[in-house]
């Protein structure tokens, strides 16, 4: 491996579920797993062992999923932590356990409420106890943005004798700027001397984790933990996409500096992220916001026209955007064409099943509207993918809503090979079908959110509807997906896949009563 090696981390299954609304059930994290394989990430962060069953088996099932990147768990310092990580990734080809501890003075006193010998005993022990279930074991410096160099250097120096590979310098409250972090980084390269690999996880509440990590680079770090479109707690962390199309795009500046990912599967993974967690990158998010590649004024188009690099730094063709497709899908398309768009836009891996029911759902689409784009046939595909659980599934909706009646719905619902159709009326046209839809599988669910977008222009343009159930008020909302042109259809398809994950849920909570986490 070159001494300018960038290890790309990505924790989007871990810190990036800790943004509000996008928890992700155990299949959708699958999904997505096995996208971030494809992209070459190094590193997946798989989650939090210790922090519930469903976070437990998300990680156990990614670990026998996925084969060419390392399976990561989080853990504190704290044996029952770490013997959830070990036993949740001991299946991985290749398994990384992830411990921390708390090193700022503020945190030391107020939250752990550990004088800092203790400290240093716990993160020893931890490291300790992490090399009997793996050899790869990465320690985190919590809040090293505000601690004290002096300290940092004594806690890793004893983590390190114990056994740590990765030492990660976490800006957790994004407070430093780029010259701070390249200082802190600087001093810490010098003293670890290669006994280890410095790693970086900044926090974007300034705006600056993109930044930090970038001047982090230049200054020894060779990780940097980072996240699909940015997601992440409160501001976000800093973004997977925007550290490596820098280092591709200015490689005048970062002379030598490489990573592995196959930059063609960004914006695939982009929008399968953005479409599991019902949170879309802002429109002028850089590399895969849906401006990213636009042009509006008249000067930019004409030069664009004239020579693409006239305004256009990074070809959206390098991220996977393909502009120029010379197969346009129609009803008229057979499956073989498809599948062969299907390659194109990055889903050359589904299975039979997941082909043959995204295929007629394209042929449906096709007798409604007019023209069809990569969008639509992405979204269908995505759709089906993380639609996959499908203990109960829509089959028709019929609403009746009439000027100055009463709105009713009629609901037709597959379950276990058999239909059932029953009707309710409501307050409004979906409240009727979400009554219905409770009367037929007997389980009562309460609307939290509910969003719908549209997937592309025009009058016909498919809706994307997300929303958050919670069935049982002991339990967590549960988010579930919808997709059809017809908006209370796409809302009836997102509850019921709401419903869906929760029993998935409640199954594998039952089956994980045993264990004790």
């Amino acid at each position: 491996m070159s001494d300018k090696n960038i290890i790309i981390f990505d924790t989007t299954l871990r810190d990036g579920e800790q943004s509000p609304g996008a928890s992700m059930n155990t299949n959708e994290k699958i999904q997505i797993a096995q996208q971030l394989e494809k992209l070459r990430v190094n590193v997946i962060e798989a989650g939090f062992a210790a922090a519930s069953p469903g976070d437990f088996d998300a990680i156990s099932q990614i670990a026998q999923a996925v084969n060419s990147s390392t399976i990561c768990s989080l853990a504190r310092a704290v044996d029952n932590d770490i013997k959830s990580a070990g036993e949740a990734i001991a299946k991985a080809n290749l398994k990384r356990i992830h411990t921390f501890i708390a090193t700022s003075p503020i945190h030391m006193e107020y939250k752990l409420k550990m004088t800092p010998d203790e400290v240093i005993k716990r993160a020893v022990r931890a490291v300790e106890y992490a090399k009997t279930f793996v050899d790869d074991v990465e320690f985190s410096l919590e809040d090293a943005g505000r601690s004290e160099i002096s300290f940092m250097k004594e806690i890793t120096d004893a983590v390190i004798n114990a056994g740590a590979k990765t030492i990660n310098l976490p800006d957790t409250v994004g407070y430093r700027l780029p010259n701070e972090i390249s200082s802190m980084v600087e001093q810490m390269y010098k003293f670890i001397n290669n006994r280890a690999i410095i790693s970086l996880h900044n926090h974007n509440d300034l705006g600056l984790a993109v930044a930090n990590s970038m001047a982090g680079i230049v200054a020894g770090a060779r990780q940097v933990e980072c996240t699909i479109n940015g997601l992440g707690e409160r501001a976000g962390n800093a973004a997977l996409e925007e550290i490596v199309m820098i280092l591709k795009t200015r490689k005048d500046l970062f002379d030598g500096f490489d990573t592995s990912i196959d930059t063609k599967e960004i914006y695939t993974a982009s929008k399968m992220v953005s479409t599991i967690t019902g949170i879309e990158p802002q429109p002028n998010k850089a590399i895969v916001g849906k401006n990213a590649f636009a042009h509006e004024s008249g000067i930019h188009q004409d030069g664009v026209l004239k020579c693409q690099e006239t305004y256009e730094i990074i070809k959206p063709e390098d991220i996977g955007i393909q502009n120029n497709d010379s197969i346009v899908l129609g009803k008229h398309s057979g499956r073989a064409a498809f599948k062969d768009k299907l390659a194109q836009i990055g889903f050359s891996d589904i299975s039979v099943d997941q082909l043959n029911a995204s295929f007629e759902r394209f042929k449906i689409l096709c007798d409604k509207k007019k023209d069809i784009t990569n969008d639509d046939i992405r979204m269908i595909i995505t759709d089906e993918k993380i639609n996959d659980n499908k203990t109960y599934e829509i089959l028709s909706v019929q609403i009746s809503d009439c000027s100055g009646g009463v709105p009713s719905a009629v609901v037709t619902i597959k379950h276990k090979d058999q239909e059932f159709t029953d009707a309710s009326i409501g307050d409004g046209a979906m409240d009727a079908i979400f009554k219905t839809i409770d009367r037929i599988t007997g389980y009562n669910g309460t609307l939290n959110d509910y969003n719908v977008k549209a997937v592309s222009e025009g009058k016909d343009a498919l809706a994307k509807v997300t929303c958050k159930v919670t069935f049982n008020d002991d339990n967590p909302p549960m988010i579930g997906h919808g997709l059809s042109l017809d908006t209370m259809i796409a809302s009836a398809r997102a509850y019921i896949g709401a419903l869906n994950s929760y029993l998935l849920m409640k199954d594998l909570l039952n089956k994980n009563n045993s264990h004790q986490i």
